[in-house]
């Protein structure tokens, strides 16, 4: 298949070449590479007599990152649950079986898969089968998806597990990728841009939630009649780029052209939420990601708390588990 001029066949892949993570025969070493990368895993190969040739490319853009990778021969790899994080596998060659909650998914270059970050997994990975992979932070694609809804996300984002890669659908998906392959290979600096890379995520992820049906699909599809106005969606431009600032309502209606009150009633409508709350929540958001990012012992959580405005450490606390589910501690610990 080639799309875009992105041939993808197996065989040396210049965009990703200048960012191999590592290549080993020591299963364990590769083992340990796939925990650092994306989780815990259970890596053994199916024929013992048979030596691993394992490798992967690996670029992280932010909240997301792509890669390349291929294990050689045939191995089993048992990632128990995601938890913080989706994975999009496009096979370039080969095939993999996938078992996730009881579904069986039967992956090759025609048909790619989408890991959801709730499910556990166990994956069969064919010999000489290579393949693309696209992970994507937990928040990131929640925090959008709830943008895209119009509010506050309610309930789990679950895609299908299989991946048609020959619809106009998955065509449009791997026209994306190969697009960002291009970037990679001809421009490594200048996809270090913050503003570059912000917008990298958002078009990955909303291609994601638009090309793959998922268990909110039918609400994105919904009539655009149903959208907030454009104050609204501005405001929340506004609130994402100010986040850090000691913003306030007043700041808001400014910059948007419109009264405090119109602002109330358009984000209480539209939203079911207010200005201030929303951006808590983009704050708390900032915050995980600072915190998943950090190493413990060079960081606090109540530096990062004060850092996005949260002066109140009690508060703080209950309604950063009320949204995630564990404490700012927790999280900084894993």
């Amino acid at each position: 298949m080639e799309l875009n001029g992105w041939n993808t066949g197996c065989g040396d892949h210049a965009a990703m070449r200048s960012f191999e993570r590592f290549h080993t025969r020591d299963l364990e070493e590769a083992r340990m590479w796939g925990t650092r990368v994306f989780c815990e895993n259970d890596l053994r190969s199916v024929d013992a007599r048979k030596p691993v040739d394992a490798r992967m490319s690996y670029r992280k853009l932010r909240g997301i990152g792509i890669g390349h990778m291929s294990y050689g021969g045939e191995v089993t790899i048992d990632a128990g649950q995601l938890d913080t994080f989706y994975l999009v596998q496009m096979p370039l060659c080969g095939g993999e079986r996938i078992e996730s909650a009881g579904e069986l998914t039967l992956s090759s270059s025609a048909v790619g898969s989408v890991l959801n970050a709730h499910r556990p997994v166990r994956i069969r990975h064919g010999e000489g089968t290579e393949k693309l992979i696209v992970r994507i932070d937990r928040d990131l694609l929640e925090r959008h998806c709830s943008q895209h809804l119009g509010g506050r996300l309610r309930g789990r984002v679950e895609f299908d597990t299989a991946m048609p890669l020959d619809t106009p659908e998955g065509m449009r998906w791997m026209r994306t990728i190969a697009w960002l392959l291009e970037g990679l290979r001809a421009d490594d600096d200048g996809l270090t841009s913050t503003l570059l890379t912000a917008q990298i995520e958002q078009m990955i992820v909303a291609m994601l939630l638009v090309c793959q049906p998922n268990n909110h699909s039918a609400l994105l599809r919904e009539d655009c009649r149903t959208l907030a106005p454009a104050f609204v969606r501005r405001a929340e431009e506004f609130i994402e780029a100010q986040a850090h600032e000691a913003i306030t309502i007043g700041d808001i209606a400014e910059h948007v052209g419109v009264s405090t009150r119109s602002l109330y009633n358009g984000f209480r409508k539209y939203r079911q939420t207010s200005p201030m709350l929303h951006l808590k929540e983009i704050r708390l958001s900032h915050v995980r990601e600072d915190l998943q990012r950090a190493e413990p012992g060079r960081s606090t959580v109540t530096a990062v708390a004060y850092q996005w405005g949260f002066n109140h450490l009690g508060h703080f606390t209950t309604d950063y588990k009320r949204r995630f589910g564990e404490s700012p501690s927790e999280t900084l610990a894993r």
